[in-house]
């Protein structure tokens, strides 16, 4: 791998796995309303938040931590005002006290923050404004959860920036099997291990807290409660990370694809598998390079958001990341992958939930299943179904369902939730 390569696929990593505090989506409101009290330079009287149906689905049903119990729209732009540290970006509201927590209730009760549907918009917008007096500001986010497009005071452009830049965040557009499996066995681990370190703790300390204590559906307890300690199971039971997540824990995760459950999907199994086969931790994390960089491969097919559950990518990519642990050559992460995408590609996304977590089990238990299938030489016939030509022709064709194919079950699905 030549070094502009080997630079470029460096940065997705590290501008991808980056650590979040909850549900992306209510903590990227609470991003833009704190980013929007900073610029009105008080606390709004009023405030609108504008959002793609994307945000709206994934807001709905999911706690936003911190905030007491409370779910939704409202809740979490209002939070972002009153506690909201905006230099903090995705752990934006990590420092709240119970005063200010009572206060956002209260303010949230009282109908401070009115809340619409912004159509014709990307799947990533989110517009917070705010206006208190005479004075007024709002802010944009696109694209990332994290990226404000533009910040506006009193009518008047104080910010903008519309694009992002392929420098800093690296582009996507270059990865490939081969290359993201030369990558893992090549990469400098001085040049990841903080990465990759980070991710592992943060996404084992919430998995952990999930088996620990009963939060929401208490998937993950489930599975290790029903009496069954094999390895699989135990990689299945790591979606207790999410159970957590979705439920109000407030500990940081590390993010993929935008998303912290598909960051723990990436993860957990592979730990867990590591951990049982014994696996020293330069093996672990050569597979955790490859696990996160296949994850992000698939998903910049299908784009963030969309009906496509982004789990389905991360469990595909966990199995490939087990695979590798036990010299899983190219031919075996491939045929994982259409084994995997063959089977559950197209679990639809309601939003995110406590549901969230058993989506995350039957992934991994789908990409594990895939894996042992793949590395007896048993695999999907190329030209049956989205399993065509090659490996590469195969999560094109994944991408376009999920990204083309399936928005109309977007709009149907968010018109089910509201209600339309």
């Amino acid at each position: 791998m030549d070094a502009k390569q080997y630079e470029n696929y460096l940065t997705i990593l590290k501008g991808e796995l980056i650590p979040a505090m909850g549900c992306t989506e209510p903590i990227a409101i609470a991003f833009a309303a704190a980013k929007a009290r900073e610029a009105l330079g008080q606390m709004p009287e009023e405030m609108l938040a504008r959002c793609s149906g994307n945000i709206i689905k994934n807001v709905k049903g999911v706690i936003v931590p911190n905030s007491g119990g409370q779910k939704g729209v409202a809740a979490a732009a209002v939070l972002g005002a009153v506690a909201g540290q905006a230099e903090r970006e995705l752990e934006v509201i990590s420092q709240v006290t119970p005063e200010q927590i009572e206060m956002a209730r209260q303010l949230t009760a009282q109908g401070i923050c009115r809340c619409e549907l912004e159509e014709g918009e990307e799947n990533l917008f989110i517009r917070i404004e705010v206006k208190a007096g005479f004075q007024t500001a709002a802010v944009e986010v696109r694209t990332r959860h994290n990226h404000i497009y533009r910040i506006e005071k009193n009518g008047e452009l104080l910010f903008s920036q519309p694009e992002l830049a392929t420098s800093t965040f690296g582009d996507k557009s270059q990865l490939t099997i081969q290359d993201i499996l030369c990558f893992a066995d090549e990469v400098r681990l001085e040049d990841v291990r903080d990465i990759i370190a980070r991710q592992i703790a943060c996404n084992s300390a919430i998995s952990e807290e999930g088996l620990k204590n009963p939060w929401g559906a208490q998937v993950g307890r489930t599975f290790l409660e029903a009496g069954c300690d094999d390895v699989r199971t135990k990689a299945r039971a790591a979606a207790a990370g999410s159970d957590a997540r979705m439920n109000g824990c407030a500990m940081p995760v590390v993010i993929n694809s935008g998303s912290g459950n598909q960051g723990i999907t990436c993860t957990m199994p592979v730990v867990v598998y590591a951990q049982e086969l014994g696996v020293d931790e330069d093996r672990l994390y050569r597979a955790l390079v490859l696990a996160n960089l296949l994850s992000l491969h698939q998903k910049r097919y299908i784009g963030n958001l969309s009906a496509y559950c982004g789990a389905v990518s991360a469990g595909a990519a966990a199995a490939c990341g087990i695979a590798y642990l036990q010299g899983g050559d190219y031919d075996v992460i491939g045929r994982t992958l259409i084994n995997s995408l063959g089977n559950v590609g197209g679990i639809v996304c309601d939003g995110a939930k406590a549901s969230c977590a058993a989506k995350i089990s039957s992934a991994v238990d789908a990409g594990i299943m895939g894996y042992e299938l793949a590395k007896r030489e048993r695999f999907f016939p190329f030209g049956e179904g989205l399993v065509e030509k090659d490996y590469e022709q195969t999560l094109r064709n994944i991408g376009r369902m999920g990204c083309c194919g399936m928005k109309t079950t977007d709009v149907e699905i968010l018109n089910i939730m509201i209600g339309n």
